[in-house]
């Protein structure tokens, strides 16, 4: 699958594209390189893409103005890369449409993995778009009534929900099997930008495990995959 993909690396170090783009075709990508937004508007306009990894901080117009305009006419993923670690960045770069970020330094290893990831929740948009219609959702003796907002066990019995437990018990029924970043729960549990901390969810996920009775030392429900996010690890069936 990944010979199929075309990536382009946008990043004014000349070492750092170098590096990306021999890592990326060294694992099976197509993968082409500019220096900053012209050069990235040319490659769009000549070339098929199936995702952008793009720097903050560009020459000109900087990586926000880029992922913005790009996003006003196009669903084409992006990978916002930055040397920047305040978090507030984070929160604007995804504001701006981006579909995950990665803080300079990192290891070539996690943006392939990233990329992968990002990938995946893009093909599996179509199914989401059904599920929308969807009434419950079905996952290890689990329902998610999603009309009533309210889960229930495998006895038959109700356990309420608070509005941030459905959002997120919802995201991560939609994304069964995909990492979810703790910016995307954020945002899916209604946070505003700048309200984003790494704790608050960690803390809303401490309160679903315990309602889904998912022991937080081994949890076999919601994992956490270190330096990502959390993801639901099982099947998801949902019934229209």
């Amino acid at each position: 699958m990944d010979s199929q993909i075309s990536v382009l690396v946008v990043d004014d170090d000349h070492d750092i594209r170098t590096l990306l783009r021999d890592h990326l075709e060294g694992n099976g990508f197509t993968c082409r390189i500019a220096e900053d937004g012209r050069a990235m508007i040319k490659a769009l306009e000549r070339d098929t893409y199936d995702l952008v990894v793009l720097d903050l901080n560009l020459p000109g117009e900087d990586g926000l103005t880029l992922c913005r305009n790009l996003r006003a006419k196009s669903e084409l993923p992006v990978i916002m890369l930055t040397a920047r670690g305040d978090p507030i960045d984070r929160i604007v770069g995804l504001e701006m449409g981006a579909d995950d970020y990665l803080t300079k330094p990192f290891e070539p290893r996690e943006l392939t993995a990233r990329i992968r990831n990002v990938l995946r929740r893009q093909q599996r948009s179509q199914s989401q778009l059904e599920q929308v219609q969807a009434r419950r959702a079905h996952f290890q003796g689990w329902t998610l009534d999603l009309e009533r907002r309210h889960l229930i066990d495998s006895a038959g019995r109700v356990i309420m929900l608070s509005g941030a437990d459905f959002r997120y018990l919802r995201a991560l029924t939609d994304n069964a099997n995909i990492v979810l970043s703790r910016e995307q729960l954020a945002r899916a549990g209604g946070a505003k930008p700048g309200e984003f901390i790494d704790r608050a969810v960690d803390l809303q996920i401490s309160r679903l495990r315990a309602k889904l009775g998912d022991d937080a030392r081994t949890p076999s429900l919601i994992k956490t995959v270190r330096s990502e996010g959390y993801v639901l690890a099982c099947p998801v069936e949902h019934e229209l």
